[in-house]
């Protein structure tokens, strides 16, 4: 188990003095960085290493970047963070005078939502599928149509008043259908009569036919001449 950054009780814990920088800074311009849990002792200051460390690397070091970031400097965040993810001392290692926290900062607060509005997802760089569903016309269709039926309908009210006068819009006490056209077709059939060629045609085949059997019957049973 990793021991605690300071063990000492009476550490300071609020806000930096000007004295407290001014130590801090002469210390590392004479010795450099590094050695983080012995530089509050030797350099007196009652604080902790990870505290020195993170008021020379985010406030006090020479080379800090100070103000807005650039386009070319937002443009070098998002690349490297579809390549390191939340990775943010490597990312700010490529953007010099940028801070880890600084950067971690500025992308949860401003390019993740300038991600969103361009329709990229911020977690995986990728277009955000939401954009791009499809909407059912169908509905919006229904939808509209209810509306114009209904501002019809009170349309006819308005002009009917007492006289009952039906609009040409069509019956406003009826639910019209889903769009489908009423199709009201008369599926009656009707059987056509025979005609005169077709009764001569079957008559003289039955006369074949019982002509083509008397041929073909035994002459036991033809009938006998008188």
């Amino acid at each position: 188990m990793r021991k605690p950054c300071c063990d000492r009780q009476d550490t300071n814990k609020g806000a930096w003095s000007k004295q407290e920088d001014q130590k801090l800074i002469d210390y590392i311009r004479t010795h450099g960085e590094g050695g983080w849990r012995t530089l509050p002792q030797a350099a007196g200051l009652l604080r902790c290493g990870k505290s020195c460390r993170l008021r020379w690397i985010n406030y006090l070091r020479p080379d800090l970047k100070r103000g807005n970031f650039a386009e070319d400097e937002e443009d070098l965040i998002i690349k490297l963070h579809a390549l390191l993810g939340n990775r943010w001392s490597l990312i700010a290692g490529r953007l010099p005078g940028r801070t880890d926290n600084e950067v971690k900062n500025y992308w949860n607060s401003h390019l993740k939502r300038k991600l969103i509005n361009m329709g990229i997802d911020p977690n995986n760089h990728r277009l955000s599928h939401n954009l791009f569903r499809p909407q059912n016309p169908d509905a919006s269709g229904s939808a509209t149509s209810s509306a114009s039926k209904s501002h019809a309908c009170e349309a006819a009210k308005s002009r009917g008043g007492d006289n009952d006068q039906v609009s040409d819009a069509g019956s406003c006490l009826e639910d019209e259908p889903s769009g489908l056209p009423d199709l009201n077709l008369d599926l009656t059939m009707t059987i056509p009569s025979p005609s005169n060629a077709t009764v001569e045609n079957e008559a003289k085949l039955n006369e074949f036919i019982v002509s083509k059997e008397l041929e073909c019957a035994p002459s036991s049973m033809l009938p006998l001449s008188s």
